[in-house]
């Protein structure tokens, strides 16, 4: 935990009759990192392809973890904290495209989606473990540079291991074709498959379709700049529509407080009722095992039981309904003294629960499906790239604005803001997949149409 660097006392303490510099310190602390990753999801885009998915992943561990190391010694100096965090978020940013498509390309073709997906699961997973080592620390230790440094340290090791063990890899067979490796190619595919072009003719089929897809995307693409493919989405009103609409579920995605929640819920949890900052750390966890969970159980079974579409609108609707019933309990029931209504305080704790199952099963992963499905092989990479970008910025403004927005609105209009914005994600969002050939060939306003809309919510 940061201090000033006069004394040896928690930053809260330090800003007691000043909530709004405290809310600005720690929004700014937790957000800076997350400006990082947007440029690093940026410069992934461009470095995977020159360098390969192998280098480039390692290059992006040595930024993050140069960006940890230098966090560890930045505690009483703020300046050289924020420079590491955005240091550190490069490599975190660049990391989060540049694994998805290293796991991508070495998958067979049948379980690609479910390996991508594990992913996922893994990111919450230690996201979880975060929550407890914090938890574990804060109850040990007492509060100083040794606490700090050692929950700063731990991700470390973790992520060395995995560095070193990187170097007995190779690069993606997909990637070693596409610069006429072909035979070192040949020999990945090998290796991964653990069988013989000679023996299997299943491995040659899968290396043919991996060269046929690559003459495929060269001729689609041509010798387009970029700029040519970002000319030809204004221009062309099939390609516009499918491009806002990507840019609208990340806007959804980010603004309707996914997280913003996450970032800050040991505070959340305070706010709903939980008392002691060690109950809020070990809650906080909790909330991390529910998100882990119900990820889990979308990518390996409902995702494919009842669809995209019907788990993204109930997800918006269990985020809308709490974010309601938050919004209230903040208003009425936690300013009431003596003490909050116990059993409001009980059904706001319960809420911040339901609305990770709502954020677990919608849209903290159909963001990602929409991007790999709406769009075109010729703009895929134009658009993919864009989506990042406004995933890691939106993001970035969320982490940054929300301790202001608990601090100026009064807690309970943070989510008031939140419900409207789920209301109109539910809203726009709200057309299937399966009609999006449909909606796009006629004029926007059709989309709003009985016969498409009714479709869009049974």
């Amino acid at each position: 935990m940061l201090s000033d660097k006069k004394y040896k006392c928690p930053l809260p303490s330090l800003w007691e009759n000043n909530p709004t510099g405290l809310a600005d310190r720690k929004a700014n602390i937790s957000s800076f990192g997350v400006l990082g990753a947007a440029f690093g999801s940026l410069l992934a885009l461009v470095l995977s392809d020159r360098l390969g998915r192998l280098r480039s992943w390692q290059l992006f561990v040595i930024l993050w973890g140069s960006g940890i190391l230098m966090q560890i010694f930045s505690s009483r100096i703020i300046g050289f904290m924020l420079f590491a965090r955005i240091w550190g978020g490069l490599g975190a940013g660049g990391l989060t495209v540049v694994a998805p498509l290293y796991l991508s390309e070495i998958a067979p073709a049948k379980s690609g989606g479910t390996v991508v997906s594990m992913y996922m699961v893994v990111l919450l997973l230690f996201l979880t473990i975060g929550f407890f080592i914090n938890y574990a620390v804060k109850s040990t230790m007492p509060i100083d540079r040794t606490q700090y440094r050692l929950v700063q340290a731990i991700p470390l090791i973790p992520v060395g291991i995995s560095f070193l063990c990187s170097f007995s890899l190779s690069d993606t067979p997909r990637w070693l074709a596409s610069k006429d490796r072909n035979e070192e190619a040949i020999a990945v595919l090998t290796r991964l498959r653990s069988s013989n072009a000679a023996d299997d003719p299943s491995l040659s089929h899968e290396y043919r379709d991996i060269q046929d897809q690559i003459r495929s995307r060269q001729q689609n693409l041509g010798e387009a700049s970029f700029l040519t493919i970002v000319k030809e989405i204004a221009a062309s009103s099939s390609y516009r529509k499918r491009f806002i609409l990507g840019a609208v579920m990340q806007t959804v995605a980010q603004w309707s407080g996914g997280n913003g929640i996450t970032y800050y819920i040991p505070e959340i949890f305070t706010y709903a009722g939980i008392t002691g900052s060690n109950t809020s750390l070990i809650t906080s966890g909790v909330y991390g095992v529910v998100k882990l969970i119900f990820t889990m159980l979308f990518t390996w079974g409902l995702v494919d039981i009842i669809g995209r579409r019907r788990c993204m609108l109930t997800g918006i609707t269990l985020q809308c309904i709490t974010h309601i019933y938050m919004s209230i309990y903040m208003s009425v029931f936690r300013t009431q003294t003596p003490s909050p209504n116990k059993s409001a305080s009980d059904a706001a704790i319960a809420s911040v629960f339901i609305y990770a199952v709502g954020w677990s099963i919608g849209l903290c992963t159909v963001q990602y499906l929409y991007g790999t499905e709406i769009y075109p092989t010729r703009i895929r990479s134009v658009c993919y790239a864009t989506n990042m970008a406004l995933h890691w910025f939106f993001q970035f403004a969320v982490v940054r604005v929300t301790p202001n927005m608990f601090v100026q609105l009064d807690i309970y209009g943070a989510y008031v803001f939140w419900a409207l914005v789920c209301a109109v994600g539910f809203a726009v969002l709200g057309v299937p997949m399966e009609r999006m050939e449909e909606l796009f060939s006629g004029r926007w306003w059709m989309g709003w149409n009985a016969r498409i809309f009714n479709n869009a919510i049974l």
